[in-house]
C-alpha cells in the first residue's frame, strides 16, 4: 500500500511538469573582459565561485570579451581556467561582431559555440547568437537551428524539462527569434536565460518564462555581480551574489511548469512576406537555394557558376541557372570573405588563416597561402594580382597564377574585414584599428593613411568598400560621419555628421560617376554629389525601411541601385532619383553584397543561408 502511494504521488508530481530534485547553478553574463574592469571584475567573481559549496555549476551566457579579440580570449580563459566548478559557455554579440578571428578563436579557446548537457533531470541546451562579423541585429546561426533539430533527434524526450540560455532575448533583437521559439516550444521548455542588457528583468517569451541576467561588470559599483538560481519544487529563484560580499535576497520567482505550447497560439508577429506579391509586374523569383550554414560572403562569377562560402567552412560554387551545387571545397574554419576570381583560378581567405587558390571550374586545391591569423578580408583582383587583407596586421599581394607573395604591408593597425578599392594604382583600405591605408600597387609601399581621430575602434572605417570616383575616395563608418579625401594625397576634402542624415556602412558608386549613394540609419538612400566640397545631397530616395544596419555595400546596373537591408529585403530604386520600384524578402536575416547580372538578373543571399535569382521585368 505504501510503495502504491508513493508512485501515485511521484505520477502526480510528475504531471505538474517539474523534475523533483533541487540544485542551484550560476549564471555569470557579459564579463567583457578587455573592458575597463572586466578581467578584474571576473576573478573577483571567479575566485567568489570557488568558495560557494552548493553550486553545481556556471553558465556563461555571452560578451564574455570586449572585441572577441585572441588575446582577450587567452585572458578570459587563463581567469576561467582557475574555476573549480564545471563551465558552459556561448558567446556574444561582441565575441562576434568585432573578432578578428571570425569568431574561429572563441570556439578553439571553449571548445564549442554551443552546448547541451543533462543535469538532475533537466536538459540544458545553449546556442550562439551574432551578429558575426557585419553589424544587424542578432541572429542565431542557421548551422546553431540545425544543430538544435540534431539534438532534439537524439533526444526524443519531450517531457523532459528544458532551460535554454541564448546572449540575446528571444525577440525581435533576434532576427530569427521564431526559429528558435518554435523549435522550443515542441518540447517542454520551462525557462529561458539571457544577457546582453546588463540589468535583471523577466520576460514572456510567446509563454516561455525569460529572464536576463544583471552584467559582471562593477558598472558605478564598487563590486560586480552575478545570479545564483535555485531549482527546487517547481520554481526558479533569483539571487544576487556581489562577489566576496553576500548574497541578496530574491529577485525573481518564477515557476516551472509544462506550458503545453501546442494549444497556444503565436502571441508575437512573424516576418511578413507578403510584399513579394505586390511587385510581381516588376521582379520575379528564378530559383533560391538554402545553405545549411550562415552565408556571411558575396558572389564571385565564372562563366555559369557563382562562387561564395559559408561559416561552416565551405567555398561552394552553384549553376547561375538553376542554383543546383556543382562543387565544394572544405577550408579549416569560417569563410566570411567574398571570392574573387582570376581567369580560372578562385582566390578566398578562410578564418583558418590561410589564403586558398582554387580550380574555379571544379573547386580543386591549387595553392594556399598562410596567414599568421585568419583572413576575413575579401580580395580585389587586378591584372593577375589578389590584394587581400588579414588579421594579422598585414597586407598581402599575391601572384594568382603562382599562388606566390609579391609583397607584403605589415603594418596595418587592427585587422582588415572588407573589400579594397582599388584606384589608379592605389589599392584602398580600412582596418578595425582606425586605420585607412593606400598603398602602391606595385610594391606595397604606403602612399598615404588617414585616422579618423577616434580612440575606440568600433568606429573604424572598416566595414564599409571605399568608393573611387573623379579623384576622390569616400568612405562612411559607424560614428556617421561621411568623410571625402583625395585619391592622391588621402587629405580630407570634407568630411560631415548630420543628425538629420545618420549614414552608416552601405554605400556605393553610380554608374556614371555622378553619385555616391548612401544608405541612412532611418532606412533612405542618398544621392551624394562626387563633384561637391560638401555633402551635397542630390536626390533623396522613398524607400523608408524601418532603422537598418546592414553593412552590405549598394550596387547598380545603371538603371536600377540594389539596397541590402539587415531583414532580408532587397529593394530597387530607380537610378536617376532613387523613386522606389520593387522590393523581395529572401529572409529575416541581413542581405550580403549582391551580383548583378547585366540588366536583366540580381543574385542576392542573406546570413541566414539563403541564396536567390530574380529577375528584373522591367529596366527603366
Amino acid at each position: 500500500m505504501a510503495k502504491i502511494l508513493i508512485t501515485s504521488c511521484l505520477l502526480l508530481l510528475g504531471l505538474c511538469g517539474f523534475a523533483q530534485t533541487s540544485f542551484k547553478f550560476a549564471q555569470v553574463t557579459d564579463t567583457h573582459v578587455g573592458g575597463a574592469t572586466g578581467a578584474e571584475d571576473l576573478r573577483r567573481t571567479v575566485a567568489d565561485l570557488n568558495t560557494q559549496n552548493d553550486i553545481d555549476f556556471v553558465i556563461l551566457s555571452g560578451d564574455v570579451t570586449e572585441f572577441g579579440s585572441d588575446e582577450e580570449l587567452a585572458l578570459a580563459k587563463q581567469i576561467l581556467d582557475s574555476l573549480k566548478l564545471p563551465l558552459y559557455v556561448v558567446p556574444g554579440n561582441h565575441d562576434s561582431n568585432w573578432s578578428e578571428s571570425g569568431a574561429n578563436s572563441f570556439r578553439k579557446v571553449f571548445g564549442s559555440e554551443t552546448f547541451f548537457f543533462r543535469h538532475k533531470g533537466y536538459m540544458f541546451m545553449g546556442t550562439t547568437s551574432g551578429p558575426n562579423m557585419r553589424m544587424s541585429p542578432g541572429q542565431i546561426p542557421r548551422e546553431n537551428l540545425v544543430w538544435m533539430d540534431s539534438v532534439f533527434t537524439a533526444n526524443p524526450d519531450r517531457d523532459t524539462p528544458l532551460i535554454y540560455i541564448n546572449h540575446y532575448p528571444q525577440d525581435s533583437s533576434l532576427n530569427n527569434w521564431y526559429e528558435a521559439v518554435d523549435r522550443l516550444k515542441q518540447r517542454n521548455v520551462q525557462l529561458a536565460l539571457c544577457g546582453h542588457g546588463h540589468a535583471n528583468k523577466v520576460y514572456d517569451w510567446e509563454g516561455i518564462p525569460g529572464v536576463m541576467g544583471r552584467s559582471n561588470l562593477r558598472a558605478k559599483d564598487t563590486v560586480g555581480g552575478y545570479n545564483i538560481i535555485s531549482i527546487s519544487e517547481g520554481k526558479a529563484v533569483y539571487r544576487v551574489r556581489r562577489p566576496l560580499l553576500q548574497t541578496e535576497e530574491s529577485w525573481a520567482v518564477v515557476p516551472l511548469v509544462n506550458q503545453h505550447f501546442a494549444k497556444q497560439t503565436q502571441a508575437y508577429k512573424r516576418p511578413d512576406f507578403a510584399v513579394n506579391t505586390t511587385y510581381t509586374d516588376q521582379v520575379s523569383l528564378e530559383w533560391t537555394f538554402q545553405d545549411q550554414a550562415d552565408l556571411g560572403a558575396g558572389f564571385a562569377l565564372f562563366g555559369n557558376l557563382i562562387v561564395t562560402g559559408n561559416t561552416a567552412g565551405k567555398v561552394y560554387a552553384l549553376d547561375e541557372r538553376n542554383g543546383q551545387k556543382v562543387w565544394e571545397f572544405q577550408t579549416g574554419g569560417k569563410v566570411y570573405a567574398t571570392p574573387a576570381v582570376w581567369k580560372k583560378t578562385v582566390v578566398v581567405g578562410s578564418s583558418d588563416g590561410y589564403i586558398y587558390g582554387l580550380h574555379a571550374a571544379t573547386g580543386g586545391l591549387k595553392w594556399r597561402l598562410k596567414a599568421e591569423k585568419a583572413v576575413l578580408g575579401s580580395a580585389v583582383m587586378d591584372q593577375g594580382v589578389a590584394y587581400v587583407g588579414a588579421s594579422d596586421g598585414r597586407f598581402r599581394a599575391i601572384d594568382v597564377e603562382k599562388g606566390q607573395l609579391k609583397w607584403v604591408f605589415e603594418e596595418v593597425k587592427g585587422y582588415v574585414s572588407a573589400r579594397p578599392t582599388f584606384y589608379k594604382g592605389l589599392v584602398i583600405f580600412g582596418s578595425w584599428g582606425n586605420g585607412f591605408y593606400a598603398l602602391d600597387k606595385r610594391d606595397g609601399r604606403l602612399a598615404w593613411s588617414w585616422n579618423n581621430g577616434h580612440a575606440n575602434r568600433m568606429f573604424s572605417a572598416a566595414a564599409c568598400y571605399p568608393v573611387a570616383v573623379n579623384d576622390r575616395i569616400f568612405v562612411v563608418a559607424p560614428d556617421r560621419f561621411m568623410t571625402c579625401l583625395d585619391a592622391k594625397t588621402g587629405t580630407v576634402i570634407w568630411r560631415e555628421k548630420r543628425d538629420s542624415i545618420r549614414v552608416r556602412e552601405s554605400m556605393g558608386v553610380a554608374a556614371d560617376g555622378q553619385y555616391v549613394y548612401v544608405k541612412t540609419m532611418d532606412g533612405n538612400v542618398l544621392g551624394i554629389s562626387t563633384t561637391a566640397d560638401q555633402m551635397d545631397v542630390r536626390w533623396t530616395s522613398n524607400l523608408q525601411l524601418p532603422y537598418e544596419l546592414t553593412p552590405s555595400s549598394i550596387e547598380t546596373n545603371g538603371k536600377q541601385v540594389f539596397v541590402p537591408s539587415h531583414s532580408g529585403t532587397l529593394s530597387g530604386l530607380r537610378a536617376s532619383n532613387g523613386d522606389l520600384i520593387w522590393q523581395y524578402k529572401l529572409s529575416n536575416a541581413m542581405v550580403n553584397p549582391v551580383l548583378v547580372r547585366g540588366k536583366d538578373y540580381v543574385i542576392a543571399s542573406t546570413m541566414d543561408g539563403m541564396v536567390a535569382k530574380l529577375k528584373l521585368l522591367i529596366h527603366d
